[in-house]
């Protein structure tokens, strides 16, 4: 258990620290109902990260393993080195996506309506960027595929997941527990950490793609 949960959980720390979901649900806590959306956006956020781990844990789970000789996994290796190439490859667009010195960097659409988005609506936008979003699913994927191929019985493939949707979800439940209980306080805090976040979201990302995909690929590379 404990080497499961040293494996997955800094794919955990990358999706919590991954700025997009970050910049929404503070840009939801500064809008006209910030409790509101802010509970809303947590909440489909943890179940999308939930929901995206374990279905990846099935699937790893029952996937037949033909040659368990010495050790070896083909199957599970073959997954990782794809998934570890995947995320390579996000590392490298988020790098080309950066801004020019000098040029503001550019924020999708979508968050320029979240003030008039109702409590469904976040709720269904944070599950999306949970459990869809191409990026956050490859880092879930590469998870999910360690827990669903450690051998361990239920109780322990709850708990892995359980910790893991735990710590993934840090980041946003962190700002949105701010805002809930000192508000006046939050505010300014949360609108410099927003700043901050959309100037560096390519760099950040780039650097936790590359290092989270050579690690995968490392690991694909040792189970054969």
């Amino acid at each position: 258990m404990n080497e499961v949960l040293g494996s997955i959980l800094p794919n955990a720390v990358a999706i919590a620290i991954s700025p997009i979901p970050i910049i929404a649900v503070i840009l939801m806590l500064m809008s006209s109902r910030p409790r509101r959306l802010g509970l809303a956006f947590l909440g489909g956020w943890l179940v999308g990260v939930l929901v995206a781990t374990s279905v990846i844990t099935l699937l790893a789970g029952v996937i037949p393993e033909p040659d368990a000789s010495g050790g070896a996994q083909p199957v599970l290796g073959v997954i990782q080195l794809v998934l570890g190439i995947g995320l390579l490859l996000l590392g490298i667009r988020q790098w080309r996506s950066r801004p020019a010195p000098g040029v503001e960097a550019q924020l999708p659409a979508w968050m320029s309506k979240i003030d008039s988005m109702g409590a469904l609506t976040a709720l269904a936008l944070a599950f999306a960027l949970a459990a869809v979003n191409p990026k956050n699913l490859l880092v879930a994927a590469a998870a999910g595929s360690v827990i669903g191929r450690a051998g361990l019985d239920i109780g322990g493939i709850i708990v892995a997941i359980v910790c893991f949707t735990v710590v993934a979800a840090l980041t946003v439940a962190a700002p949105v527990l701010f805002a809930v209980i000192a508000p006046e306080k939050a505010a300014p805090a949360l609108a410099s950490i927003r700043a901050w976040l959309a100037a560096n979201n390519a760099t950040i990302m780039t650097v936790v793609f590359a290092i989270l995909g050579t690690s995968v690929i490392g690991k694909g590379i040792g189970a054969f």
